[in-house]
Parts: C-alpha cells; sequence; structure tokens
C-alpha cells in the first residue's frame, strides 16, 4: 500500500461517522481524534515505545534531561504514514514501527528501542492509554454535561403536574420534574462508574506469554520494570498478563458506556412520545429555517431524540463483540486483532449520541397548559387519575372492600361519560367517609361543608403528587453537586 499524498475529501470516507457527523457534531469529533483516529493510534504506541526506552534508562541511571527532550521529540515528528509504508516492506505493524522509532532516536538509546517487549506490551498498554484518556477528555465531559442540564431541567419542572403513565395508560400524577430525575438518578449513577472503570484500565510489558521471560534477561527486577514503564503512561500493571492484558478491565469500561446508552437511549424514546400530536407536552427546540417534512410545512419533527435512539441501535448491538473479545485461545490468539479496531466507531457513536441529547435538552420546552388538561381530562374518566387516593382514603376509614367500592364508581363513570368527581359525588356514604379522612389528615379544611371540599379536591389531581417534587429537587441537587465536585 503506498501512503496517499494527496488530501481526501470527506464525502469519499466511508464510514457517517468521518463525513456526516465530522460536520454535524464538529466539536465533538475534533476532540475525539486525538485520541481514537489512526493517527491517534500509531501515535500512542509511538508513546508506548519511548516509555519503554525511558524505563530503560531510568533503571540503568542513564536518563538526564536530554535525553528525555530527545525522545519525547520523536513522539511528536513519526507520522502514520511513514509506519504504514515500512508495514509494506515488514508485513508486521509493531515491527515496522519499531524499525522508524530507531531511525528517529539517539544512536546510542537505538537498541532499547523495543527490548524486551512483545507486540501486545504496546497495543493492549496503548489502547489502555487512549481509552482513558479518551473518557476522561471527551465522554465524560460530554455524559457530565448532559447530566447538569438535566438537573437544570428536573429542578425547574419540579412542580410542573404531568400525569404518570404505565403500560402506555394513564396511572396516577407526578411532576416533569420527577420524570426527568429518573434519568438524573440512573445516568449519574453510571457516570461515576465510567470514572471508576476508566481509572481501573491496566497496561503490561510481561513479554510473549505473561511470564516476563524476556525481561528477565534484562533486569533483576522486571515487575519494577513494567511498573516505571507503564508509570510514564498514566497506567498500572495487569495483575496477571498472559500475551495479553486481561480484558474485563477494558470489557467492564465498555458495558459501562454501554449501559449509559441504554439510558440516554430510554430518555430518548419518553421525549419523543411526549412529543406525539395527540400528547403534546413536550417539544424540542426548532430554529427558524428548519424543516420538519419535504412535503407537509406544518410539521415538526423531534427528530433529534429520534436520531439518538437510532445511534443506539446502530452501536449497541457491538456488545456481542466486545464479549466475544474476551475470548483467546491459550495465551494469544489474532482473533480480536481487526474486531478491537472498531471499539472506536463505537466510542464515536456512544459520545455523539450524548452530545446530540445534551442538545434536545438545552431546547427542550414543556407546555403547561396541556400538561394540566392532559392530567385533568385524561382520556376515559375525567379526573379518574385520583381514583387511587379515593380507595387509600376509602380503606383507611374502616371499608375492607374499598378498592372494589371505587372500582364500580370509576365504572359507572366511564359509562355515563361523567368525571370521578362527578360519579362520586352521588355515593354520598363514600364521600362522606372519604371526606372526614381527608378532614382527619389536613387535606381539606375544617371550614364549610365536607363532601363539597372534598368533591373540589378531587376536582384538582395536580394536588396529589406525593413526593414527586422533593425527589427532582433532592435528585437534582445531589447529582449536580457529584457532577461538579467528581474529577469530570
Amino acid at each position: 500500500m503506498e501512503a496517499h499524498s494527496s488530501t481526501r475529501t470527506i464525502f469519499q470516507n466511508i464510514s457517517s461517522i468521518d463525513h456526516r457527523y465530522s460536520i454535524s457534531e464538529a466539536a465533538v469529533f475534533d476532540a475525539l481524534v486525538p485520541w481514537i483516529s489512526e493517527e491517534a493510534s500509531v501515535g500512542a504506541c509511538v508513546r508506548a515505545e519511548i516509555a519503554l526506552v525511558v524505563a530503560h534508562l531510568k533503571v540503568r541511571g542513564q536518563l538526564n534531561d536530554s535525553l528525555r527532550k530527545n525522545l519525547e521529540h520523536a513522539t511528536e515528528i513519526i507520522s502514520p504514514e511513514e509506519v504504514y509504508a515500512e508495514e509494506e516492506k515488514t508485513r508486521h505493524n509493531i515491527r515496522a514501527l519499531v524499525n522508524v522509532i530507531k531511525k528517529k532516536v539517539p544512536s546510542e538509546v537505538a537498541p532499547l528501542v523495543h527490548l524486551g517487549a512483545t507486540s501486545v506490551d504496546i497495543l493492549d498498554t496503548s489502547l489502555s492509554y487512549r481509552m482513558k484518556g479518551v473518557t476522561l477528555a471527551v465522554v465524560l465531559p460530554e455524559l457530565k454535561k448532559l447530566e447538569v442540564l438535566l438537573c437544570n431541567f428536573a429542578e425547574k419542572e419540579a412542580e410542573t403536574p404531568q400525569v404518570g403513565r404505565t403500560h402506555g395508560q394513564h396511572a396516577v400524577p407526578i411532576t416533569v420534574g420527577f420524570a426527568v430525575a429518573e434519568y438524573i438518578s440512573r445516568l449519574g449513577k453510571s457516570i461515576l462508574e465510567i470514572e471508576r472503570l476508566a481509572g481501573n484500565l491496566k497496561g503490561k510489558l510481561a513479554g510473549a506469554v505473561g511470564a516476563y521471560n524476556a525481561t528477565s534477561m534484562i533486569v533483576k527486577d522486571p515487575e519494577e520494570l513494567e511498573r516505571i514503564y507503564l508509570a510514564e503512561l498514566g497506567l498500572e500493571p495487569s495483575e496477571h498478563s498472559t500475551q495479553l492484558v486481561e480484558p474485563e478491565y477494558l470489557l467492564r469500561l465498555l458495558l459501562e458506556f454501554n449501559t449509559a446508552f441504554g439510558v440516554i437511549a430510554n430518555l430518548a424514546d419518553d421525549l419523543r412520545n411526549l412529543q406525539r400530536s395527540e400528547i403534546g407536552e413536550l417539544r424540542e427546540g426548532f430554529g427558524a429555517d428548519q424543516v420538519g417534512s419535504s412535503t407537509m410545512p406544518q410539521k415538526r419533527n423531534p427528530w433529534n431524540s429520534e436520531h439518538v435512539k437510532s445511534l443506539w441501535k446502530a452501536f449497541m448491538p457491538r456488545v456481542m463483540t466486545f464479549f466475544m473479545d474476551q475470548i483467546s485461545e491459550h495465551q494469544r490468539d489474532l482473533s480480536n486483532s481487526a474486531s478491537q479496531r472498531f471499539i472506536a466507531d463505537y466510542v464515536a457513536g456512544f459520545s455523539l449520541a450524548v452530545s446530540r441529547m445534551s442538545g434536545v435538552i438545552e431546547g427542550l420546552g414543556a407546555d403547561h397548559e396541556r400538561l394540566l388538561a392532559n392530567l385533568r381530562g385524561n382520556t376515559g374518566i375525567p379526573g379518574g387519575v385520583l381514583a387511587e387516593p379515593a380507595y387509600i382514603l376509602l380503606a383507611e376509614s374502616g371499608v375492607s372492600d374499598a378498592h372494589e367500592v371505587i372500582r364500580k364508581i370509576t365504572l359507572a363513570a366511564e359509562k355515563e361519560k361523567l368525571s370521578f368527581a362527578q360519579a362520586l359525588s352521588r355515593e354520598s356514604d363514600v364521600l362522606a367517609r372519604i371526606g372526614n379522612k381527608m378532614l382527619e389528615l389536613g387535606l381539606i379544611s375544617a371550614s364549610g361543608e365536607v363532601s363539597k371540599a372534598a368533591l373540589a379536591w378531587f376536582e384538582k389531581p395536580e394536588q396529589y403528587c406525593g413526593l414527586a417534587v422533593k425527589k427532582a429537587k433532592t435528585l437534582s441537587a445531589k447529582y449536580r453537586e457529584l457532577m461538579e465536585t467528581k474529577n469530570v
């Protein structure tokens, strides 16, 4: 393969990440390039090889500022093009890299390049270096931004009443902030776990089978040489290595990425559904020149939420490959050599989805009038979402079959097209029991007729939202503080 000297237009690239998303999500794409591009991959391998030379010099007491400066310069001047050109001769990527590096470092240290290492001492270590770097520099900041935006939105809408939904049916009242707090809690815990797992990625300098055979011929303490080498890259040794670093360190990080991805896709689904014409409780921001349909001018599609879900569909199944890369025959085979290269695609797709969701939340609006109308006038029985407190209050008054009593009232309301309060008003004994219990609990005032006050309460379902407001505010405050105090 001849190294290309001309620049290729991005529209000749095959992956949509490298053309469509490099334009639409330029900031995220540019932040990812130093960590997961092929240039970054080659550069990290160079950095790992130079770290090994530094480690050898430290052990021998021969490292000085001039040598370190010259070695660091080598990491800046070696290009992927020349390494790829050399690989055409060697047919081996790391040996090609070594050959190029030897020509760029001072001659007196050239024999130390790759000394005692096998290819995967460099490849696995450099992958851990890059994955830790991209997680700390790009993935976590993007996740943190989204989490804080969710906290802000939940706090703003903490007291905004909304009908709760289970099985796609109206349930009991909550608030918009409470609904969003679910995702704050789920995503927040995942963010903290991602940070922990990124800090736990490991490297190695244990040789061809992991038993330190080669380095045992060079130094008295091969494990100390390994620690010095990895410290140069901000890593620690794997507890046990074959030719590979134990794969579970990286696997667990990628699985937690996928857990967070699933939370965000779930959020996207909920936001998309709440923007349906017949629901209309939330709405994504829409630009003045934005078009929703090529033929229907009135359309304002929730396309960003749908886009996030679509990215999840494209990248979530990659987890199967991550699991399959956990398996390697004996001390190593090459069955992960191609598949592992596509980790970069996954990290990019995930980061792009997080960024897109942040854009959704930044422009998200709540239609307070529609929210209240949906809550009060739910399909079937207006005010029927308050059947639960009616049943609870009636049971508390001593009626053992309270659930059945209230269920029959809801059936009558539905059949006769009455509101729940209207149907309840016809059951004077039931209403009196409920009213007295409400008076006892301080839900209604002692002044005026008890039954009338009780009926007035049942006409305003927004009053029955339990701890929704408290939970929304508490979780928003908790995770905002965690995002600010944790090193993300």
